[in-house]
């Protein structure tokens, strides 16, 4: 897919929760790069870019490929604006903030016409650790642990990548659908997180990055 973002950021922890989800992103941030992009199934289109009007980028991408799979993601929330993108040749409209279940669950529709999605697995077993997204249990070597809402999508998100670090930005799109929380919302969540799971190891913190879940020696 093509992410078509000029807020930095913004993109590379879009991009980070989707290719979790186990998509294969390219990202442009601007009009021209958007247009230059090589040919994929599915665009995620900014309307506001530094070097044009994402609807007429949205305009030539359909002009292009009437196949192609495109949502406008966008903090124009105005009607007009709505109906100006899906009249240009966008199929869904998305207005920020949104949440990634909801992105998702667009993308699946739209992509319904021309791939298949492959659901992401179920259970995650990271060493002692077991968590069972469809179910929501959780348990360590054996004993099941209660968690929060929160606290279970922080779980996941970092179960879904084991050793590797995941940044706050990326844990904060991933399960508070933002790239901002006020005081120390995250490490107040990881905090609790360690204790209930019992073997705070589990969870390692990376200084100035992230955390990541890793497996007990």
């Amino acid at each position: 897919m093509l992410l078509v973002e000029d807020d930095m950021s913004v993109a590379a922890a879009l991009e980070a929760a989707l290719r979790r989800r186990g998509y294969e992103v390219i990202r442009a941030g601007t009009a021209a790069e958007a247009l230059a992009a090589p040919t994929v199934d599915l665009v995620l289109l900014d309307l506001g870019l530094p070097d044009g009007d994402g609807i007429d980028v949205c305009r030539e991408l359909r002009r292009r490929n009437e196949h192609l799979a495109i949502i406008a993601v966008t903090a124009r929330g105005e009607e007009r604006d709505r109906v100006a993108g899906l009249r240009t040749g966008a199929d869904d409209y998305v207005v920020k903030p949104f949440s990634m279940m909801e992105l998702q669950a667009r993308m699946e529709a739209v992509l319904r016409r021309t791939v298949r999605v492959p659901p992401p697995p179920t259970v995650l077993e990271v060493g002692p650790l077991r968590v069972d997204s469809a179910s929501r249990r959780v348990t360590v070597n054996g004993r099941e642990i209660s968690l929060t809402r929160k606290e279970f999508e922080l779980l996941v998100t970092l179960a879904r990548e084991p050793g590797t670090v995941v940044s706050r930005d990326r844990l904060l799109m991933e399960v508070w659908r933002t790239t901002w929380a006020g005081g120390h919302t995250l490490e107040v969540h990881v905090g609790s997180l360690r204790h209930k799971l019992g073997m705070p190891e589990l969870v390692e913190t990376v200084r100035g990055v992230g955390y990541r879940l890793v497996a007990p020696q």
